[in-house]
Formats: structure tokens, C-alpha cells, sequence
């Protein structure tokens, strides 16, 4: 059930309906209906799986209250130490069990069959990380273990944000659950917007890219360096417009119920390093990592100084390729992104945020973009490529003489669409979201709106709509 197919409209308007005209304020009645609805919204992909997704939080509710009641440190930990073997081995067992299969079974030459029985569940890392946090946050006292099972249930299982994250912590979306929520027009106002936004970046613009992508990297070894280059740097807005679109979705949609969740992007195309651009993309996980990887890393290596955040660094950004899934390409790509940093930290500029001068980036500012892009699309290639051998290919194509020619696949209906989410991006870098234009008047909104449903009519690509960061 995809966020723009029919059937998830009707679903949502139902559940709208519901959830607002009918239970109104009664508070426990829409979490009962919010938790069904979060229910039937998994299984519908598979219920097999929501079989699990219940016996998780059922567990994570439990041992979140058995490590707050714990009179010991040493019974507090080993709870905690159960809830993260239990979460752990869960998505370890559905999303890796069948790469080190495999990987055993080709360097011993045995032929296994146990590997195709094994589906990845919708969601999984994004849930998991989800009771990770909650039972970490009790063991630091940051958090008091939840009583209210519904409430819980709800935070871990909640439809908008299930599939593909925002990452939320239960700090921000359990007080929420417990409390009673207002409906406003304008919020709701702002939430469709948002929406409309995140239909137009996916339908129309990721949608537009992913064939032309797909034949480049599909043929890449018969193809000239500059169409694979070229290529990069379209799956660099392919999967922004895709994964964005999602995000700004699944926020509208909590919106739309009364609640707020963590924003995922902070229009990471204008960034001016690397730091800045992993502050600004997939915000939840880089921030979930920051607090319960990296700063305990630092922690540890704070005798080695800066060789010590290096590695702490690195090791951070290797876990943020690994948890991609089970390729040694991830990985890869990880500890390159790892190894970026490196210039950033001896030269003291990690932490240091740089603001745009003017309402049009100077020479400097645009060459540091250009900088950061190409960075980001370099190490894209190990996302992208299967195998090994796969990324060698492709950068074996890129540093051949056929990088200067002009590459193939050039459309200018692409270019126009890419053209287009940079400017609403650019108009709108200082707010919360790309269509948040409440200072523009209210004929230029209107005219605006009026465009994009157009464009989503006229050129969106509809179908089989499945978002890139469902199969993490």
C-alpha cells in the first residue's frame, strides 16, 4: 500500500473520516482505531510479518518496564543486553542471515537452498532502531519505562512513518500518544502542502529518472565514462526526490492525525562539506547514530584525540553503510563517506555550519556545493553497484578518456524537473519544508498549487511506485 497509490488514499480518508469525525475526542478510542489501522496498514504488505512486528514491541514493552523496576545495575544491563540480543538478532537474523549463507556457502563451494526461505520484513530496521533507542533511553535514565501498552504499541507500529522511517524516538512520540489532539486548519492546510510537495518529488521527478538510470547502470560497461558520471549524478536527485518525497509525505499524513515527527531533510543539495551534508540527509538516522554510536565512540577513544574521533568516525559510517544491508559495496561506501571527514577534522572544521551570504550563493559557496555533490556521487557508485566488481567497472568507465565525451540519456524534461525541485528547495532553504510559502501571496500559493497537481497529472509516472528506502 504505497503513499501514492488509490488504494492508500482511500485507506487514509477513511482512517481521516474516523479518526476525527467520528471518535472526535475520545482519546483512547483513536488510538485503538490509530493502532488497528497502523495493523491492517502492515499487512496488507504481508501479515505473516505482523505476527512478529507485535511480538517485538510485546517484548520491548516488557523488558522496557523490567529495566526500570531493576534494583541493580547489573539486572538493569543484563535486561538491556536482552532487548538488544533480541532486537539485534531479529533484524540481523532477516536482513544478513542470508549474506553470510551465501558468502559460507560460495567460499566452501556448497550449493544451499536455506537462503530463499528467508523475506525481508517491511520496515524492519526502521522499527527495530525504534525499540533499540527506547530500551537505551530507559537504561540512561533519559526516559521512564512506558505503562500505557497502547500508547506503545502505536509508537512502534505507526503507519506514516513505518515503512521507511523518519526514525522517530520515543521521547517525542509517546507524549503525543497520550495526549489529546487538536485538529487545526491550518496545520492541516500546511500538512497537504507538504504532501503535495512529496507526491510531486516522487511521482513525477524520481519516477521520471529511475528508467533512464536503471538502463545506465544496467549497461554501464558498454556505455561512455561521462553517460556513467552523468548517471551518478542523476541517481543523486533520483533518490533525493524519492526518499524526500516519501519523508515530506509521511510527515504530512502525521500532521493530518495530530501529530509531529522528526524531519528527515533539511535540503541537503546545498550543502558546503561533507558534515554538513549528512546533517541535512536522512536526519533520523544520522542522528539515532550520533547519539548511540558515535558519541559513546568518542567517549571511548577520548585519549587519542583527533585519531580517536577519526576512528570513531569511521567506524559510525561504516555501521551507517552496513545497516544499507548486507553488501560489502555498503560497507564500502561508508567508509569512504568515513574517509571524508578526515580533511574536515585535522583542519578543525567539523563542527562549523556555514550560512549562505547572499539570496545567491557567491563563487565560493557554489564551488564548495559542487565540491560536496561530487563527493557524494563518487561514493554513490559503491551504493549503486551490486558487487565489487560491479563498482570497479563503473569507476573503471568514469577515469577512461570517454569522460570527455558527451554523454548519452540527456533529457531536458529531466533537466527542467531536477531544475525545478532545485529552486523550490533553493526559495525555501531557510523553512521547514519546500512548499511552506505562507509569505508568497495568496494568488502566487494558489498558482503554485495549481502547477504541481498539473505536473503530477500530466507527467507524473504512476504504477509501481515502490520507494528506494523500502528495501532497508
Amino acid at each position: 500500500m504505497q503513499f501514492t497509490s488509490l488504494v492508500f488514499i482511500l485507506f487514509f480518508s477513511v482512517v481521516f473520516a474516523v479518526y476525527w469525525w467520528v471518535l472526535g475526542k475520545k482519546l483512547k478510542a483513536q488510538n485503538i482505531f490509530l493502532l488497528l489501522a497502523s495493523y491492517v496498514f502492515y499487512a496488507n504488505w504481508d501479515w505473516r510479518f505482523l505476527v512478529l512486528l507485535i511480538i517485538s514491541s510485546a517484548v520491548s514493552y516488557y523488558l522496557g518496564l523490567k529495566i526500570s523496576e531493576s534494583k541493580t545495575p547489573q539486572r538493569k544491563k543484563l535486561l538491556v543486553n536482552l532487548g538488544l540480543l533480541f532486537s539485534i538478532g531479529t533484524l540481523f537474523y532477516f536482513k544478513y542471515f542470508n549474506f553470510f549463507i551465501d558468502s559460507f556457502a560460495q567460499l566452501f563451494h556448497i550449493k544451499s537452498t536455506l537462503t530463499l526461505t528467508i523475506i525481508l520484513p517491511l520496515g524492519i530496521s526502521f522499527y527495530t532502531f525504534r525499540m533499540i533507542s527506547y530500551l537505551l533511553d530507559i537504561k540512561n535514565n533519559k526516559l521512564k519505562a512506558e505503562t500505557d501498552v497502547l500508547a506503545f504499541f502505536n509508537y512502534i507500529a505507526f503507519f506514516p512513518s513505518m515503512t521507511s522511517g523518519p526514525i522517530d524516538k520515543a521521547g517525542l512520540l509517546l507524549p503525543q500518544l497520550k495526549k489529546e489532539r487538536i485538529f487545526t486548519l491550518e496545520n492541516s492546510s500546511d500538512a497537504v502542502r507538504q504532501i503535495l510537495l512529496g507526491a510531486f518529488k516522487k511521482l513525477v521527478v524520481a519516477n521520471s529518472i529511475t528508467p533512464v538510470t536503471q538502463e545506465i547502470f544496467q549497461n554501464y560497461d558498454h556505455l561512455s565514462g561521462s553517460t556513467v558520471a552523468f548517471g551518478m549524478i542523476l541517481f543523486l536527485f533520483e533518490m533525493y526526490a524519492d526518499f524526500s518525497g516519501y519523508s515530506d509525505m509521511a510527515i504530512g499524513f502525521a500532521r493530518l492525525l495530530g501529530f509531529k515527527i522528526t524531519r528527515n531533510f533539511a535540503f541537503p543539495l546545498f550543502a558546503q562539506n561533507i558534515a554538513e551534508y549528512w546533517r541535512k540527509w536522512h536526519i533520523s538516522l544520522t542522528s539515532w547514530l550520533t547519539e548511540y554510536v558515535f558519541t559513546p565512540l568518542v567517549i571511548q577513544f577520548r585519549d587519542y584525540e583527533k585519531k580517536g574521533l577519526i576512528a570513531a568516525i569511521i567506524l559510525n559510517f561504516i555501521l551507517i553503510g552496513a545497516w544499507h544491508g548486507p553488501r560489502f559495496t555498503f560497507v564500502l561506501f561508508g567508509l569512504l563517506h568515513g574517509l571524508y571527514y578526515i580533511p574536515l577534522i585535522l583542519n578543525n572544521k567539523l563542527n562549523k555550519k556555514k550560512k549562505f551570504s547572499k539570496s545567491v550563493p557567491t563563487f565560493q559557496e557554489l564551488g564548495n556545493i559542487i565540491l560536496t555533490m561530487a563527493m557524494v556521487c563518487f561514493a554513490l557508485v559503491l551504493f549503486v553497484a551490486p558487487t565489487l566488481k560491479d563498482a570497479l567497472g563503473m569507476y573503471g568507465r568514469i577515469f577512461s578518456l570517454s569522460v570527455f565525451s558527451v554523454p548519452e540519456f540527456i533529457k531536458i524534461k529531466i533537466l527542467g524537473l531536477i531544475g525545478i525541485v532545485i529552486l523550490i528547495d533553493w526559495l525555501n532553504k531557510d523553512q521547514e519544508h519546500g512548499l511552506e510559502i505562507s509569505r508568497f501571496r495568496p494568488v502566487t500559493r494558489r498558482l503554485f498549487y495549481v502547477f504541481l497537481i498539473f505536473m503530477i497529472l500530466y507527467f507524473g509516472v504512476f504504477g509501481n511506485s515502490s520507494f528506494i528506502y523500502e528495501q532497508f
